[in-house]
């Protein structure tokens, strides 16, 4: 047996190892193949005379490829094929957005007569399959994808596995925080402002993920993102760090209790309100279950394509998290709305003014009213979806951050000055405003 280098340019992923190792063994005589795309080279072992050099640069070039010393990561792909992948990519995308949007899953909720600890179940389900999957979903989307591309040839079950161990972790981690914060009741109540900044942080790295995925930046391949080293060494991850664990999987579902999702500060508050540590446990474990089928389905999908079928696959699936990474990047922002004023600065100058609104799954309605400055705003807010991103309402301006309960809420605040102020879902996903003026003609509510 005698044994040969080929040095192989345009290689990024494990994927692009199987397509060329696919292509190589199929010319005669080569028995076996190894290929290594950050050497950027293959290595074959062949019997009696050696492959002619246009058969293994019509075979590589077969398989997407240029047979060539390795080259610096260019910024951009010069490669037409990824954007005519990336237009394909796109179709599908419209294609499932308009299906998603004709079946109303953009507007999932809970009826707000649900009572008893099973309510978080059925929580749970919706908000797996629904709005709050911009933010959990996305981030489960842009991590698996990129595992599953980075081990072509892990079979199905084996790429599936690390959700399992995630998923369990999630449910663990939800039912022994949800028991804690039972106990310790308002303690845990994040403002705004740091919600803004930890969707901001998870959009972020999102569209990471997602432009590594889409494969048209090539400069970012060999680029990652990992924990800090003292969170890493808090939980024993630091020896973990460059490859995927169980461990490590296990430690990032029990950490999705902190993102900011409007349905699981629903249930939080839900937990809060018992003031039971094994209410609050069984609460916070049963909606970490009910979202399990959502997210599973996720990582099953991320599991069952190999090679060109793949490749198309995860340039959707970059594309996907990209957009959700910008969307929860753009909400996060509208909750960054400064340092909140004291609304007890204007004394009165009239009666109190009153603005009546409701509140469904689908977001406020009306949503945008006219005040005048100066006079006390009695804010009443009739819920009718309790379980829903849209009834954790904040308004950071002036400090006001409150989760509805179903029936009819009050918020008071008096607006010291003239303009706009926003008030949004505390994932900044469902909008609202108040517009302040000067002029008494200007009152009453807009749609």
């Amino acid at each position: 047996m005698s044994h040969s280098t080929i040095p192989i340019r345009g290689m990024h992923c494990a994927s692009c190892e199987l397509l060329v190792e696919e292509q190589l063994k199929k010319i005669p005589g080569v028995a076996t193949v190894k290929v290594f795309q950050k050497r950027g080279m293959a290595e074959i072992t062949y019997q009696g005379k050696e492959p002619e050099q246009d058969q293994i640069i019509k075979a590589v070039q077969e398989a997407g490829y240029e047979v060539g010393q390795k080259e610096k990561a260019p910024w951009i792909s010069r490669r037409a094929a990824d954007y005519k992948d990336l237009v394909y990519a796109a179709f599908i995308i419209l294609v499932l957005y308009l299906l998603a949007q004709r079946f109303g899953l953009f507007n999932l909720s809970v009826n707000a007569s649900s009572s008893g600890i099973a309510v978080a179940l059925l929580v749970g389900l919706v908000a797996g399959v629904s709005t709050c999957m911009a933010l959990v979903g996305g981030l489960v989307l842009g991590l698996s994808a990129r595992h599953a591309e980075r081990h072509p040839e892990a079979s199905a079950q084996q790429k599936f596995r690390p959700h399992i161990y995630f998923n369990i972790g999630r449910i663990i981690g939800f039912a022994i925080l949800g028991g804690f914060i039972g106990v310790l009741g308002q303690a845990f109540k994040p403002s705004a402002n740091l919600l803004g900044f930890l969707t901001m942080v998870i959009g972020g790295v999102m569209i990471f993920f997602g432009l590594k995925l889409i494969e048209i930046f090539p400069v970012l391949r060999d680029k990652n993102i990992t924990l800090p080293a003292g969170i890493a060494r808090f939980f024993g991850l630091h020896k973990e760090m460059k490859e995927y664990s169980h461990k490590s999987a296990t430690v990032m579902g029990a950490l999705t209790f902190f993102l900011p999702c409007g349905f699981t500060q629903a249930m939080q508050l839900y937990a809060v309100s018992t003031g039971n540590f094994w209410q609050g446990m069984a609460i916070m474990g049963l909606f970490a279950v009910g979202t399990a089928p959502g997210l599973l389905g996720i990582g099953g999908l991320t599991s069952v394509f190999k090679g060109r079928k793949a490749r198309l696959f995860f340039m959707t699936a970059g594309l996907v998290v990209i957009m959700l990474g910008w969307f929860n990047i753009s909400n996060g922002s509208r909750l960054l709305g400064g340092k909140p004023q004291d609304a007890a600065i204007a004394a009165p100058s009239g009666p109190v003014q009153e603005v009546f609104m409701i509140q469904s799954g689908s977001g406020y309605m009306p949503s945008s009213f006219r005040i005048e400055k100066g006079r006390p705003v009695k804010w009443i807010i009739k819920s009718t979806s309790a379980f829903t991103c849209a009834s954790s309402i904040v308004m950071p301006r002036y400090g006001i951050s409150q989760q509805l309960r179903a029936g009819e809420n009050i918020i008071t605040f008096t607006p010291t000055e003239t303009g706009v102020i926003p008030f949004s879902c505390s994932m900044g996903m469902y909008r609202g405003k108040f517009i302040v003026t000067d002029s008494t003609s200007a009152r009453g509510v807009t749609n």
